[in-house]
């Protein structure tokens, strides 16, 4: 079975609240997409999500925050601090060491 890193848009739009048709679109195709492969792999997800997920008030926060919750969380290990550190320093990822950094070196260096 295979493993899928379930970053934070997932969430966002599983709880989408808008009614424009894009928005409505969007929740729709990412419901049947979670249902579609929690069936077929293994998801997973990090504290760089529950950490964005926690931040600021929107409709669906709670929800957002319980969806990754029930996911396999992922390690922050040693090596990946260090990821993130190079990914900064090297000015390959925005100097926020909780941000888009911290999600791929979670990626990269956890066993996926």
């Amino acid at each position: 079975m295979s493993r899928i890193y379930v970053e934070t848009s997932i969430p966002s739009f599983y709880f989408e609240v808008r009614k424009d048709t894009a928005s409505v679109a969007r929740r729709n195709w990412t419901r049947q997409w979670f249902e579609e492969v929690t069936s077929m792999h293994e998801l997973l997800s990090s504290a760089a999500v529950l950490l964005e997920l926690s931040q600021g008030e929107f409709p669906g926060k709670n929800d957002a925050i319980a969806l990754i919750s029930s996911l396999e969380p992922l390690v922050i290990t040693r090596e990946v601090t260090d990821v993130v550190s190079e990914y900064i320093a090297r000015k390959l990822m925005p100097h926020d060491p909780r941000g888009d950094a911290l999600h791929f070196g979670s990626c990269l260096v956890s066993p996926l």
